[in-house]
């Protein structure tokens, strides 16, 4: 009697685990999220120590910001790709490696530009590399069934980790001084690698897993090649397409208007208005909180209803929010800014789950690496506004102009997605084989 005849498709256990492990695999990745938005929140909470102990500019401690954001975006891309060829595994403990080192080295800077080296390139590459592609790519492999949820809940981690991070972090500054807080952020950079090494696996089928909600096997992964090659490759075919600029264009304005601009500055902007820092970092984590709901919720919504439409209604009241802030900020806690606390909390990042469909939509199976280049343009957004508002500050002596601005740029979002929305899909298919 003959062997059977071999089959690629991969095994399928006779009796499905109690839990899949893809639920696994999604609560390590919060884990690496959670940290990684901690990490990122840091800087923030030193501005007006290090400009009093230094006596460095706004603008100048920004600058390390915006490099920061940069390379976070930028490195995006490159992450997603270099996970396909190496393992998402390698990549993200050498990340957290990356951060830790970065911030471990601030404990010794005595220049603008060492600042800029440790906090806005080291950090920046290893932040980049667990930007949102990473989410995407664990969504992607793991789950057919509740993706929009699960992108929605991994894209709250941000939120979650400044919701830890940021109370900590702040008094840790007002305390003990800022080198106590990049000491706990470089310690805990590096035992969130520990799980990492432990739990996470690439795919489904290296446990002979169908992937989450899955009735047969994904198609095989396409040859990774070069990381770099593969990367561009997938820029040029998607800058071809009118719905990849809409969402850049977009999601650039996304990103000026919270990590740009409320991540960095709105704590310095409290405390121009007499809050100390410890409460204006509490109202920013408590943004997180509802950032949590919002983005749960969002990604609930995603799964139900038109991306396109959800986006509109995100950006236009973003806008109307921050008009308004400008006249909410006070020397203490005050019914006014508590309600633009919950109200553009809620709005914080709900944009990624239904801009992460449209791009699933558009693009396939390529949709992590195009998210990459999405989400580069998000944080060159983040960048520029987050130096931008700094010098603005520091010639105008306060941040109105830039509320304002940010307001006017998120109606600018609304007409690119009104131009979006109404488009048929232009891809179902992988750009690239």
């Amino acid at each position: 009697m003959g062997s059977p005849a071999p089959t690629d498709a991969p095994p399928v256990p006779a009796r499905a685990p109690r839990v899949h492990y893809a639920w696994v695999v999604a609560g390590v990745s919060l884990l690496v999220l959670l940290g990684s938005a901690g990490f990122r929140s840091t800087p923030g909470l030193m501005m007006d120590a290090l400009h009093t102990e230094f006596g460095w500019s706004m603008g100048a401690i920004s600058s390390a910001t915006s490099v920061n954001l940069t390379l976070y975006g930028l490195t995006a891309p490159f992450a997603a790709a270099l996970m396909d060829r190496f393992g998402v595994r390698l990549v993200v403990v050498c990340a957290l490696l990356t951060i830790s080192v970065g911030a471990g080295l601030t404990m010794l800077m005595r220049e603008p530009w060492h600042l800029v080296l440790c906090w806005g390139v080291l950090v920046g590459l290893g932040s980049g590399s667990m930007a949102g592609a990473f989410a995407t790519t664990i969504t992607g492999r793991w789950f057919r069934a509740r993706q929009g949820l699960v992108t929605g809940v991994l894209t709250a981690a941000g939120a979650a980790g400044n919701l830890v991070f940021l109370p900590v972090g702040a008094w840790l500054v007002e305390q003990h001084g800022w080198r106590s807080a990049v000491v706990v952020v470089s310690l805990a950079a590096s035992a969130v690698a520990v799980p990492v090494l432990l739990l996470m696996r690439e795919r489904p089928a290296d446990l002979g897993l169908l992937p989450y909600g899955a009735t047969e096997p994904p198609p095989a992964p396409a040859g990774g090649g070069r990381a770099l090659a593969r990367s561009l490759r997938v820029l040029r075919e998607a800058a071809r397409a009118r719905a990849f600029w809409l969402l850049a264009g977009s999601f650039a304005i996304c990103g000026a208007t919270t990590a740009g601009l409320v991540g960095t500055h709105f704590i310095p902007a409290a405390h121009d208005h007499g809050m100390p820092v410890t409460t204006a970092a509490g109202l920013l984590a408590l943004i997180g909180v509802f950032d949590v709901i919002g983005t749960v919720a969002s990604g609930w919504f995603t799964d139900r209803f038109d991306a396109g439409r959800l986006l509109i209604v995100y950006y236009g009241l973003r806008g109307l929010s921050l008009l308004v802030l400008p006249q909410l900020f006070a020397g203490s806690l005050e019914p006014p800014i508590l309600a633009f606390v919950i109200f553009y909390g809620l709005d914080w990042v709900a944009t990624v789950p239904p801009t992460v469909a449209l791009c699933r939509r558009h693009f396939g199976e390529d949709a992590p690496i195009v998210f990459g280049w999405v989400l580069a343009c998000h944080q060159i957004g983040a960048a520029a506004v987050a130096g931008l508002a700094g010098f603005a500050r520091d010639a105008l002596g306060d941040y109105d102009l830039a509320w304002y601005v940010a307001g006017g740029l998120c109606a600018v979002a609304v007409l690119l997605c009104l131009a979006l929305r109404p488009a048929a899909p232009e891809r179902t298919a992988p750009v690239l084989s």
